[in-house]
């Protein structure tokens, strides 16, 4: 267990919290969650003893091992892949360096003999002897095949470091396991494969996360970082999200009579007592919410903007067709002979491990870049908008402000009116003067968004636009892709933004060909296991 007592802490004259007090106990999963800025990773690290709070103490358990994702993706360079999973277990890597250098002694002595003795002891009751492969499992689990175990950690690529990390963390069985990110960089199978680890992870796991999915799947209890106060809710972020909001209208209805908010509070808990998780997880978090009274939920400070996409024309029913498309990168082949016809209504996913033929195909369609063969023939209805993977170009050197970057894309350019909009997205007061060239990678994605619903487009062109936003906006931005009537085609990484938003998926393989179905997102997901599996 691991106990938060009055902690609080401040950089310079801000305080990030205080009088923190807070348990973590065995069997739960913690979702920790809050705006860019409000120090998840920075509690992380108080409860990891990384940074030392201002006030109050962290207390664990006597006895207990906690475990940390590493993010230096660079630290352990000289060692095998294996070895760096497996010293995961501090204790168990220091018993084994002594071991071996008691080992390698060319005077062992009778004492370097007891004291072996006593090592090999330590190292049987840790499991030293299947260490090896139980790390192999791990990495297995996460896609990394056998032949890079023995290789050095310099000689793999940045995806391959991420998921090593990963099993370095998990390695051992911890008491306690803090995870940052967990699922970045990770592909379908890993991210599976680590949700089913930590469902039958039977000790204390604290994440911080922003892959709803992910969030949803594995977390018993939602830890909210808000009007710099940490507190603790039952259940996972699709609870916290709509209690919150619950709360939220409650609080408004000012008039409603107790019985009727007790009404709407039991019909809510009815409607989330149980979820994908395993039996045991769902039946405990039944037994958790059934306990909830209406003082237990409260309404969030967050501030969504609101996005909201609307078709300045609706198009007609010829919208794109695309034949025999074909592009090399850096000599690689990205697309090869790539065909296939957008319908009216599509909302169609890129998927699939080719980040650059996916991202090639979007900027094509854009206009932004020439195939090498074939061609594409937009309708004469179509408008399209176009948001790229890197938004920094439309920003750089320019000294003027949001308000006049934005005015060229509004039909209405007055001043008010602009200042309206870029408040809806949450560009308020003195912000709306801001150079955009200073602007963070969060408000240049708000700022491209902005200019896109100016557009009125009636096909959306989108590369991975959740990069760089909070859980806030993600949410803001999935609600307006799910009601907007018109056509998309869109790369995203954010299990839940896919699944909510596609009727359609085109997988762009690594040779360049593509796999092209009406289909929802789960349904590819199980699809790609089981071809997986029958390998």
């Amino acid at each position: 267990m691991i106990t938060v007592q009055n902690v609080g802490l401040r950089f310079g004259g801000r305080k990030l919290f205080e009088d923190v007090n807070v348990k973590f106990v065995p069997g739960n999963c913690y979702g920790v969650i809050g705006a860019n800025g409000a120090g998840k990773s920075t509690f992380l690290k108080i409860l990891a003893g990384e940074i030392e709070a201002n006030t109050g103490d962290v207390i664990i358990t006597p006895g207990e091992r906690l475990a940390v994702l590493k993010q230096d993706h660079f630290q352990y360079e000289e060692f095998e892949v294996l070895q760096t999973v497996i010293m995961g277990h501090a204790r168990l890597s220091e018993i084994t360096r002594e071991k071996d250098a008691l080992y390698a002694k060319a005077d062992f002595s009778e004492e370097d003999g007891m004291r072996a003795a006593e090592l090999e002891g330590e190292f049987a009751e840790l499991n030293g002897w299947e260490a090896e492969s139980n790390a192999a499992i791990l990495l297995s689990g996460l896609g990394v095949s056998d032949d890079l175990h023995y290789k050095k950690m310099s000689e793999l690529d940045g995806g391959q470091k991420v998921k090593v990390l990963l099993a370095q963390a998990l390695f051992g069985k911890p008491d306690i396991l803090l995870l940052d990110e967990p699922t970045n960089h990770l592909d379908l199978e890993a991210i599976r494969w680590l949700e089913d680890f930590l469902l039958n992870f039977e000790n204390t796991v604290i994440v911080v996360s922003h892959d709803r999915h992910f969030l949803n799947v594995v977390c018993t209890h939602t830890v909210d970082i808000d009007f710099a106060e940490v507190r603790l809710y039952v259940g996972n972020y699709d609870f916290w999200y709509e209690s919150s909001q619950l709360a939220l209208a409650l609080a408004k209805e000012k008039n409603k009579k107790a019985e009727e908010k007790k009404k709407d509070l039991e019909n809510f808990i009815a409607r989330f007592s149980s979820n994908k998780s395993k039996a045991k997880q769902a039946t405990s978090r039944k037994k958790m919410l059934e306990k909830l009274n209406l003082e237990d939920i409260k309404p969030s400070s967050r501030r969504y903007p609101f996005i909201n996409f609307e078709q300045e024309r609706e198009a007609g029913n010829d919208l794109v067709r695309v034949e025999g498309l074909s592009k090399s990168i850096d000599g690689e082949p990205a697309l090869k002979d790539v065909r296939f016809t957008v319908n009216k209504g599509d909302k169609i996913a890129l998927v699939g491990t080719n980040e650059v033929g996916k991202s090639a195909l979007l900027e094509i369609l854009a206009g932004e870049m020439e195939p090498d063969a074939g061609e594409y023939t937009w309708g004469i209805t179509t408008t399209q908008a176009y948001f790229p993977k890197d938004v920094s170009n439309y920003f750089q050197g320019n000294e003027e402000s949001l308000v006049d970057w934005l005015r060229p894309f509004s039909k209405d350019q007055t001043e008010t009116y602009l200042r309206g909009f870029l408040g809806r997205m949450l560009f308020s007061g003195d912000e709306v003067l801001k150079k955009p060239s200073v602007l963070s990678g969060g408000e240049k994605v708000r700022c491209m968004l902005s200019r896109m619903m100016l557009k009125g487009g009636n096909v959306l062109l989108m590369d991975d636009p959740t990069n760089h936003l909070d859980l806030e906006s993600i949410t803001a931005l999935n609600k307006g892709l799910i009601n907007y009537q018109g056509t998309i085609l869109f790369i995203s990484h954010d299990h839940e933004f896919v699944q909510t938003i596609a009727n359609r998926i085109i997988e762009v393989k690594p040779d360049g060909t593509i796999f092209d179905k009406q289909m929802t997102y789960d349904e590819y997901v199980e699809m790609k296991i089981a071809e997986g599996k029958n390998k």
